[in-house]
Formats: structure tokens, sequence, C-alpha cells
């Protein structure tokens, strides 16, 4: 029996307590152990707001959120929560607190009192799971914004966080910095660390092995990218993309050409083709 490491139970979320306008309205969701999420939706659709709720940053309006078992609005277990849920934001800079790297690695198990050795080794650890072992003794700010990134990333698995929940966290990144971030990501993931990436990158989106697509605060789509993106129409309705190569399986479809019309991966296109 696999445990879930999120349950998410019908929440509604609304930034002003007077307004009607709900952020989320009514989701449900539950994230096993050791599964690669990627949560899609447009700038609006409430994807951020989960992101927040699920670390205890926000509270539900109504309804509950566990993780690992906790209530995110039972304050004692605060710390618990966002141990066991690390959340890395967009912005990089805005999570490294040290003028070296290995010091802010070091500077969550500092503040949960772990032992120096203990400290030493988990550093070393996330370090080296990151590929980022040879830049211990650099200045933050003198990295790459991929690098940063996977930084603050070794940052949480320093935590011994089970679950990590990462925000947009190539939103702000070029093209060779997000391939560095999603194959930390895959990495981790093969590792037993369970994903939950909130993006509007549809080409990592496809990478996950789940993928929930959020529009006006509810969840619309929910299954493998197979399943998920074989709804062209219906995505380009929440002003989303579909990945290119599944829009030119279904083009060719109709063309008459004889392939299946849930494509989502170049290579596996051409090679049905070359067949």
């Amino acid at each position: 029996m696999i445990e879930n490491i999120i349950k998410i139970e019908n929440v509604k979320y609304k930034y002003e307590k007077e307004s009607n306008d709900y952020a989320l309205n009514g989701i449900s969701l539950e994230i096993k152990q050791g599964e690669f999420t990627a949560i899609i939706g447009h700038n609006g659709s409430g994807k951020s707001t989960l992101a927040k709720l699920i670390n205890s940053i926000l509270l539900p309006t109504e309804g509950k959120i566990y993780v690992k078992g906790m209530d995110t609005s039972d304050d004692s277990k605060l710390w618990d929560i966002r141990q066991a849920a690390g959340m890395v934001f967009q912005n990089p800079d805005n999570q490294l607190v040290a003028t070296i790297v290995e010091e802010d690695i070091a500077f969550g198990p500092e503040n949960q009192g772990v032992e120096p050795s203990e400290i030493r080794k988990r550093v070393d650890d996330a370090l080296n799971t990151v590929g980022m072992y040879e830049y211990r003794k650099r200045p933050p700010h003198m990295l790459s914004g991929g690098q940063k990134q996977r930084i603050a990333i070794a940052g949480i698995l320093a935590l011994n966080s089970d679950c990590i929940v990462l925000d947009e966290p190539t939103a702000m990144l070029d093209p060779s910095g997000r391939r560095e971030v999603m194959d930390t990501l895959k990495k981790l993931n093969k590792a037993g660390k369970t994903i939950l990436l909130i993006t509007h990158y549809m080409d990592e989106a496809v990478q996950a092995d789940r993928v929930v697509i959020i529009d006006k605060g509810g969840i619309k789509l929910d299954g493998t990218p197979k399943e998920v993106f074989r709804n062209i129409d219906e995505i380009k309705k929440f002003g989303l993309d579909v990945p290119q190569v599944t829009e030119l399986a279904q083009e060719l479809v109709k063309e008459g050409i004889n392939i299946p019309t849930d494509i989502i991966d170049v290579k596996e296109l051409v090679d049905l083709l070359c067949q």
C-alpha cells in the first residue's frame, strides 16, 4: 500500500474574506509517495496558491490539507510540515541566505539542531546529488540561475524532505538552466523523492508521471501525460499550449496517417513514422 504523502480534501481558498472570488474552489487531490506530478494552469488558475497551501504559507478557507498525515492548519506541526514538503520558489535569489554555498545548505539543518557531523554529511550528500559539490566554497551570487536553483533544491534535500514542491522553479531560467533543473528533479524522483512541479511549460509537464490541469481554481484534467495531452482542444480552452509533437501527430492522423493520437515525445513520433 503506497501511502499518500499529500492529501487535499475539498479545499477552497479566497484571498479576501469579503470577496466572492475563490482562488481555489473545492480541490481534492492525493499525491502518492514517490510520484512525480506536474500541475499546470495559466496565470491566475490557482496553482501557486495550491503550493503555498501545501507548505502552510496559506491556510485553507475551507477543507483540509494533510502532509504525511499532519494537518497544515496545526500550528504545532508547522516546522515538521515544511520539512516533510520542502518548497522551492520561482526566484532562487529569494531562497539563498548565506554568502557561501555550503553554509547556505547547512542553514536549515542547523536550525533543526542537527549534530555538526551529520550536517556536514547532509550538505555533502545534497551537493553531490544536485551535481554542485565542486561549487561548495563559491558565493551563491556568482552562480548561474540554473545552478542557484540546484542549490535551493540541495537546501531542501539537506532537511531530509520526502517531498519537494516546486513553484515554477524554471520560470526565470534560460533553456540550459531549465534543463539542469529538470534533470536534477528526474534524478531525485528515481531515487525515491516525491516531486510536485508547478509549471506552465508543457515540455516539463510531459516528463512527469502524472499531469494535473487546474483552471479557475478547479481540477479539469488528471492523468498520465499521454491521457491528458491527447485532449488538445480542451487544453487550448484553458489558455494552455499542448506539446508541439502531440499537435503534429493529431494533424498527421487527420491526413490519414495511421499513428496513435497520444504521442508526447519526438523520438516516439520519429520511430513510428520510420516504420
